[in-house]
């Protein structure tokens, strides 16, 4: 229980110190939307270049691991899709919800989870789910809302302006630009190393004081939303883990302890991820706050047992 605390509470922390300095007058409404524009045009992609920039090749062969990821995600999200548009969501906040409910807090939780309970050598599989999670899942959502966005139009002209605001956007052209590194067996300089590693440990920090910040603002009643906040919350922290269980324990075949952190990271509650899209796209982000809120709350229980039901090493 202390684990989980410990890697539990900054989370908490920083949401409460965000809310206490919107409260108190510290920062207003034009701080939110200036922390998140920092996170999402500078820390996040920097956190991203060096994740992929760095990742040593070889990790990339557990195809296993990789499929037992990637799978559960895409149940997850299909199923968070599914639902929110069956109550009448929108396509847009729609693919927001589904983003909520498959997209772990990998990096801020995962990383010293992983480091507690499995040591050093857990941090490049902690890494490679990142990625996945970070990259793959992000670029999928941003291309989803931005043909959204453009429906109508001719389908190859769509395709080229998509393609252009994807190639544009710092989320994906920063992991892409690390990719190109580290298939180039480039190695980063030092300087440009540290300079992003600086940025990138900014991401997660400034993410979730920004998401303090949001809820101190006066808010609409969920009344409406209670069922969305609910399906989000049962396909993140039971859902996800128990499809990973499945996948990485039975069906796939890695070494013990990637299927347990599989298992473990997808479990973990909603990542800043989902508040930062939203904000970028002016979309409703009541919902998706919550849901970061309540997923790090409800976790503490949830993480709990299933640190006890997996194997360590």
């Amino acid at each position: 229980m202390s684990q989980i605390i410990n890697a539990v509470l900054p989370t908490f922390a920083l949401i409460l110190l965000g809310w206490l300095a919107r409260r108190g007058g510290v920062l207003g409404g034009e701080a939110m939307d200036a922390l998140n524009k920092f996170v999402v045009y500078l820390a996040l992609p920097a956190l991203l270049f060096k994740a992929m920039a760095e990742i040593p090749l070889d990790q990339l062969r557990q195809p296993g691991f990789i499929a037992a990821t990637l799978l559960s995600i895409a149940v997850v999200y299909l199923l968070g899709w599914l639902s929110s548009r069956r109550q009448g969501v929108e396509r847009a906040d729609a693919a927001l919800d589904a983003l909520s409910a498959s997209y772990s807090n990998s990096g801020y939780m995962g990383i010293p989870l992983c480091l507690m309970l499995y040591g050093p050598q857990s941090l490049p599989v902690v890494a490679l789910a990142i990625v996945m999670t970070a990259c793959l899942l992000f670029a999928f959502t941003l291309a989803k809302i931005e043909f959204l966005r453009q429906r109508g139009g001719n389908g190859l002209a769509v395709a080229l302006t998509v393609g252009r605001s994807l190639l544009r956007n710092p989320l994906v052209l920063a992991p892409l630009a690390g990719a190109a590194f580290a298939l180039g067996e480039l190695r980063l300089p030092a300087g440009l190393s540290s300079t992003a590693g600086l940025l990138g440990a900014a991401a997660s920090p400034c993410a979730l004081v920004c998401i303090g910040l949001f809820l101190a603002q006066p808010q609409a009643p969920l009344s409406t939303q209670r069922t969305r906040l609910s399906v989000v919350l049962c396909l993140k922290l039971l859902v996800q883990p128990a499809l990973a269980a499945l996948f990485a324990f039975v069906l796939f075949d890695m070494p013990v302890m990637w299927a347990s952190i599989a298992v473990l990271l997808s479990a973990l509650p909603t990542g800043t991820g989902p508040f930062m899209l939203a904000a970028l796209y002016m979309r409703d982000s009541a919902l998706i706050s919550r849901s970061i809120l309540w997923s790090t709350l409800l976790s503490v229980a949830t993480v709990s047992v299933l640190v006890r039901l997996l194997p360590h090493i």
